[in-house]
């Protein structure tokens, strides 16, 4: 069986079942056609790279392929952990594969990226949770594409001593590691995780290297307050997070948490205004926002609000 049909979930086959609601008119998105869409999963399977497009389900896989844009996931297919949002499947983990970053980075170099997005499964099984595998393929892309800014989405490394300082040596561009949601409702959406340990990697990251940029995302539509999302933006800028993406969270499968409600789009213009006024270099809030999308464009519209308040 494919990636798409397989049993992904068995940790979660004792949940409830969790109708999906219809999803209103701005949430809908056209099936993936385009040529260009085809030939870079015809890439992907080729050269045997797993991707959070396609793993993770994401609504914009259509729109993001077609402009050959694609979120690669290092470190196998499966996570060592089961969030109750997450598509992506659960279970033993896929053995280290050491010639990843070499294909990978002939991908990018196939698909001509001027920004590259890496992500990656939990792999709380290893010692450095992948640190060092992130840190391989980031150096590999310097050899391979010396023009092409790199953005990475790591785990949490909980209780990994040593791992971040790994990946930032390494000097990507962007340093993304997204708190999913707010405190109240960690146990329930991400209860391998701790927020605290998300909000300290962050604020750590910026403190290992202040010129890179750092990000966070969170999804809303699970239960959460508006005044709980205000609470978030203000613990990610007192941790000096430079970008803010905030989506809506849509239900992989009737095992997963259920959608509470759709935030409307005039909902995600005002925490989009609220993440502005709190000083934030940059906010991304819509309803099909997510971490990857329109990453490129996003990473020179942080360039540009450095620079501007740099006076460069």
């Amino acid at each position: 069986m494919d990636g798409t049909t397989k049993l992904r979930h068995p940790e979660k086959a004792h949940r409830p079942d969790n109708p999906s609601p219809r999803k209103p008119d701005w949430i809908r998105v056209k099936a993936p056609v385009s040529r260009e869409y085809h030939e870079t999963r015809d890439l992907m399977r080729a050269l045997k790279l797993n991707t959070v497009c396609e793993e993770a389900a994401c609504p914009n896989i259509g729109e993001c392929w077609k402009h050959k844009h694609a979120t690669f996931m290092i470190l196998g297919s499966v996570c060592t952990r089961a969030c109750a949002f997450c598509n992506v499947a659960t279970g033993r983990p896929d053995q280290l594969d050491p010639h990843e970053p070499d294909r990978l980075a002939e991908a990018v170099g196939k698909l001509g990226l001027n920004h590259v997005v890496i992500t990656s499964v939990d792999r709380d099984d290893l010692e450095d949770g992948g640190a060092g595998h992130f840190a391989r393929v980031i150096t590999r892309l310097r050899e391979t594409s010396p023009g092409c800014t790199i953005e990475v989405l790591t785990p949490d490394f909980m209780k990994k001593t040593g791992a971040l300082e790994q990946v930032i040596t390494a000097k990507p561009d962007v340093f993304n590691h997204n708190l999913e949601t707010v405190p109240r409702l960690y146990p329930a959406i991400r209860p391998g995780a701790r927020y605290f340990t998300s909000l300290n990697l962050l604020k750590r990251a910026k403190e290992l290297d202040a010129t890179m940029f750092t990000k966070s995302g969170l999804m809303v539509g699970l239960g959460e307050s508006k005044e709980e999302i205000g609470q978030v933006m203000d613990d990610l800028r007192a941790a000096d997070v430079d970008f803010l993406t905030i989506g809506q969270y849509l239900q992989p499968t009737p095992k997963h948490a259920a959608v509470a409600r759709f935030v409307t789009p005039e909902e995600f213009d005002s925490y989009a205004t609220l993440a502005r006024a709190k000083g934030f270099l940059l906010a991304s809030c819509s309803p099909l926002t997510r971490s990857s999308h329109y990453a490129g464009e996003d990473f020179e519209k942080l360039r540009k609000a450095r620079e501007a308040i740099n006076g460069d």
